[in-house]
């Protein structure tokens, strides 16, 4: 029987995995609080899609198909039918925790309560349902349809039974999955990533080295498809604040405490490529 998707959010990571979930030939959901916001990840989904057909890896039927398996709806009940629901919504734990507690009123029994945060343990977000054995994180990587990896997060009540179906989902889709056994803030990735990026920012900070030289430096020499501050550019400057503040104050190692840099480059709105601006101009 073919799962029905809900995806919460319908920013650059909702409507990602919104995206590649109809591509696999399921139906799917999507939700956001305003139109606008609806409309715009929409109109992302067939820019995204286009780009695949113009570049032979999609047929347009397909295309054109996946479209149709996605219904848009501003009303948070619509999600009550959906055999796994995503939350993709801003990466605040007062936010998320609000949201699983209303989707522990709306969703149906069995249902799997995915979070696609990448630092928030999981546990914190299943305390807010009376179902922490049904949470589970699926930390999705951006751009979605482009990328292979999705971790899987253990939390400290997550079955064995709702873990495997996180993955099942996952592959049905097209990614390949790592395990998280233990929900440490940043789980693996996040902490991998949020390390390098800091020390990269603080060497552009004082004066040691410029990005560029930097992420070459990440590339020729570690074999890295993409440098770190390239890196921070494309995934939003505000997002890996946000994510190293999140493994900071669950941490307090100093290794992730943001680089004043950071702050002030979100401050002034240089978010990287969707501002047109960060540790590079686009």
């Amino acid at each position: 029987m073919t799962q029905q998707v809900a995806v919460i959010g319908a920013g650059l990571m909702g409507s990602g995995i919104a995206q590649v979930a109809a591509v696999a030939g399921l139906p799917v959901v999507l939700t956001d609080v305003t139109e606008v916001a609806l409309q715009r990840g929409l109109d992302g989904i067939d820019q995204s899609l286009a780009r695949f057909v113009g570049k032979g890896k999609l047929a347009e039927a397909d295309a054109q198909a996946a479209v149709q398996r996605i219904t848009r709806s501003t009303d948070l009940g619509s999600v009550a039918d959906a055999d796994i629901v995503i939350e993709a919504v801003f990466e605040s734990l007062d936010v998320k925790h609000g949201l699983f507690t209303k989707l522990d009123g709306l969703c149906k029994d069995g249902a799997v309560l995915a979070s696609n945060t990448s630092a928030i343990p999981i546990s914190q977000l299943a305390a807010a349902t009376r179902r922490p054995e049904s949470v589970v994180g699926t930390h999705f990587f951006s751009p979605v349809p482009m990328m292979a990896l999705c971790e899987l997060v253990r939390g400290y009540k997550t079955s064995d039974e709702t873990l495997a179906r996180a993955r099942a989902f996952a592959e049905e889709i097209g990614k390949t999955c790592i395990v998280v056994n233990r929900d440490v803030a940043g789980f693996v990735t996040t902490r991998l990533i949020a390390a390098l990026s800091n020390e990269a920012v603080r060497l552009v900070e004082t004066g040691v080295a410029t990005a560029e030289d930097i992420d070459i430096a990440c590339k020729l020499g570690f074999g890295h498809a993409m440098g770190p501050l390239a890196t921070l550019d494309l995934t939003g400057v505000d997002i890996m604040r946000n994510a190293t503040t999140n493994i900071y104050n669950d941490t307090k190692d100093g290794k992730f405490a943001p680089p004043e840099l950071l702050s002030r480059m979100v401050v002034a709105g240089d978010l990287g490529r969707k501002t047109g601006r960060g540790f590079y101009s686009y």
